[in-house]
């Protein structure tokens, strides 16, 4: 189960996955997009916009009545937002978007991963995560979209450590990782980060979606499996550079707890 795979990273791990001989279920945002790489994997296509809880929850339904145990995990839609923009729960897109809503799905997914042998949720991440900071009680007041971006990053690592270490006897396993500065539609909501990742300089340095993607097969497949548990991967590396605040167990449970209360669970 790949979220965010209409293009991208997420589109080629689930055509690589297919071909390995995965049974691959895959969400996106946009209809066309989703419809088109749904074809190849042959998956329904799923549509939802993770700006919207009530979306989320009729996409879980959705996953549910076609797979009933999911091996795999992969949270991967997200991106870099404008922070003046709530939606329409109310929240800084950044934070709902890259963290809130894929917390709310697989904790609405959970019982189809217990269902499974040897069920793991991977994250995906970023190193943008050192220029993130977590303060509980400002959780969606952010006027940088950068500083927005990094900290909900952060908080993809926060909830990663946090699965494994509450779902431990429930055999679920997570990690996360830093897929590599991919030349891909990432900060298309974002002006500047849309044209510094879309021009000739960065088209020599950005690494191609087929790179970037790599990592997530690799994690949706390596064994042994409690080896990757909690793990933060630098592309294949573990142990990827991380804010300080990433280890920390009281905050992975306040971070937790107050997900919870804003996501309806």
């Amino acid at each position: 189960m790949i979220t965010g795979a209409s293009d991208g990273i997420g589109a080629v791990a689930a055509k690589e996955l297919k071909e390995q001989g995965a049974n691959v279920i895959i969400t996106g945002r946009n209809p066309k997009k989703t419809q088109r790489v749904a074809e190849e994997v042959g998956s329904p296509a799923l549509i939802a916009d993770f700006a919207d809880f009530e979306e989320v929850r009729r996409l879980a339904e959705e996953i549910k009545a076609v797979a009933p145990k999911i091996d795999v995990l992969a949270n991967n839609a997200g991106g870099m937002f404008k922070v003046r923009h709530k939606t329409k729960d109310g929240h800084e897109p950044n934070f709902q978007i890259n963290h809130l809503s894929p917390f709310l799905l697989t904790h609405l997914l959970k019982p189809n991963l217990m269902a499974a042998d040897a069920p793991r949720v991977i994250n995906t991440a970023s190193m943008a995560n050192n220029y993130g900071h977590v303060f509980m009680g400002h959780l969606d007041s952010h006027k940088s979209e950068n500083i927005a971006y990094g900290t909900s990053k952060l908080m993809n690592i926060l909830f990663t450590r946090g699965i494994a270490r509450k779902w431990k006897d429930d055999n679920i396993v997570s990690a996360a990782l830093h897929p590599g500065v991919v030349q891909s539609e990432f900060g298309r909501d974002s002006f500047f980060v849309h044209a510094a990742y879309n021009n000739p300089i960065a088209n020599r340095i950005l690494i191609s979606s087929e790179q970037g993607a790599t990592p997530i097969i690799d994690l949706a497949s390596r064994e042994p499996r409690e080896e990757i548990n909690g793990v933060f991967f630098f592309r294949h590396k573990a142990g990827g550079h991380e804010n300080y605040q990433a280890k920390s167990e009281s905050l992975q449970d306040a971070l937790w707890a107050r997900s919870e209360e804003l996501v309806g669970l």
